[in-house]
């Protein structure tokens, strides 16, 4: 059950990536900046996104060889 669960975080990150993708080509040419925290944000959710995915397959393979 609780991988599963980690399964599903794994993925509200992607979903998560795709909404700041979507914002940074929304206010690309307005001033003050705030396409480059989407763009922040978005690889920030990315990365996120694969060290979850490595850390769970890390916990279940540990938990596999007991």
């Amino acid at each position: 059950m609780g991988s599963k669960i980690y399964s599903l975080f794994e993925y509200v990150y992607i979903a998560m990536a795709i909404f700041s993708i979507y914002l940074v080509i929304e206010h690309w040419g307005e001033e003050g900046g705030r396409s480059y925290l989407f763009i922040f944000f978005a690889v920030l959710a990315i990365f996120m996104f694969f060290f979850k995915r490595r850390f769970r397959k890390n916990i279940e393979d540990q938990n596999k060889n007991k």
